[in-house]
């Protein structure tokens, strides 16, 4: 579970002890501007801010930046991950608990409410709360006023509430998962970040960013970048976000001996991380298509890490057809998979790749562990 001092979705944080995360969402966009003029805007009241935008955008970032430029910037920002919560313990991890309200309960426990006195509480993934304690948060959200679990004496905080989501939660409401009254309270202000490839232009700035900081918290030299190279970067798709470009270029810098990153390096290392170095080229068809096709093919061919897996089957999701045709190269069949055969296929390997051990399944797949439960479930799927 992600403590006080959570990872965070990095969009460009520096290492410093003293930072403004505000300077380190980095981006010459007219988006990546927009959600900055909104952080000042926002930061100095105590409204509740909803951060949605898929995962690797960069969502805990902003929380710090409207924590760091609030008037309650010197108390505590307390950043739990409500996806990996366990959800039998969820409300005694967010309420706190008395002494003997269950079995383990040898002493009264603080929880991240009161953590949070007098300062923020930043919810992550707040779409994976269960549904019994929806009803709690929202009582809380609008009193400052709880129960720990096995308690009857109220406890009054006070504590600004930012949560963050990489789901439709208007969409979560219609299927009956997420209560109405609650995504009405949270989403006051709602700050929506763009995707990666919603925003290219911004990756040049962001590459050499991350090459400088990688170089410099190494102790190596820091290599210059070729023009060409910026090319290459702006037209892959990036399902992970700004998290998988981080990561590609750390990767590039911690490889590379030359002083010179080139476009044939860059070329290199995306079709070595694809595993497959001859992808064909498709010709004759809209830029939408080509991104459509490609991402399929990738889902199928089960070469990208888990998060990037995430965001693709969230693009299918959010207005792509569930059931597409696949072309492949070679001498290949054609055939038509459903979003659910290529779901289960990832679940499957994820818990293969990790002995059954489901915890880190879904942490590899960027999905709550009771969402992985419930995927199982529904796939019935056994652990290899």
């Amino acid at each position: 579970m992600r403590g006080t001092n959570s990872n965070r979705e990095n969009s460009g944080a520096s290492s410093g002890t003293v930072r403004d995360p505000l300077d380190s969402i980095i981006g010459i966009s007219a988006a990546i501007q927009q959600v900055k003029a909104v952080i000042r805007q926002v930061a100095p009241s105590d409204i509740t801010v909803l951060i949605s935008g898929e995962s690797g955008t960069g969502k805990e970032l902003v929380a710090e930046a409207i924590h760091h430029h609030s008037p309650r910037r010197n108390g505590p920002l307390v950043s739990p991950n409500c996806g990996a919560i366990p959800e039998g313990i969820f409300e005694s991890e967010i309420f706190g608990h008395e002494k003997g309200s269950f079995t383990s309960a040898d002493q009264r426990r603080r929880g991240y409410f009161e953590m949070a006195h007098k300062g923020t509480l930043f919810l992550d993934e707040i779409g994976e709360m269960p549904l019994p304690v929806q009803v709690k948060m929202l009582r809380v959200l609008e009193t400052g006023i709880f129960h720990r679990v096995g308690g009857s004496t109220e406890v009054k905080v006070d504590v600004r509430v930012i949560a963050a989501t990489n789901k439709d939660l208007g969409v979560e409401v219609s299927q009956g998962h997420f209560r109405q009254d609650l995504y009405y309270r949270l989403k006051a202000v709602n700050i929506s970040l763009p995707p990666l490839r919603e925003r290219s232009e911004d990756i040049p700035m962001l590459t050499e960013y991350f090459i400088r900081e990688f170089a410099v918290r190494n102790h190596r030299p820091v290599p210059s970048i070729d023009p060409d190279a910026f090319r290459v970067l702006r037209s892959q798709y990036w399902a992970g976000n700004v998290r998988e470009l981080k990561n590609f270029v750390e990767s590039v810098v911690a490889l590379g001996q030359d002083e010179l990153i080139t476009s044939e390096v860059i070329k290199m290392r995306l079709s070595s991380e694809s595993g497959n170095p001859n992808l064909p080229v498709i010709v004759g068809r809209s830029e939408a298509d080509l991104n459509q096709e490609l991402v399929y093919r990738t889902l199928l061919e089960l070469k990208h890490d888990m998060n990037s897996i995430k965001g693709l089957l969230q693009r299918v999701i959010q207005g792509q057809s569930l059931e597409v045709e696949l072309p492949f190269s070679g001498a290949e069949e054609v055939e038509t998979y459903s979003l659910d055969d290529v779901e289960r296929e990832q679940i499957r390997r994820a818990l293969a790749n990790f002995n059954g051990n489901r915890r880190k399944a879904a942490n590899a797949l960027g999905i709550g562990e009771r969402t992985l439960y419930r995927k199982i479930k529904q796939y019935r799927i056994k652990d290899d």
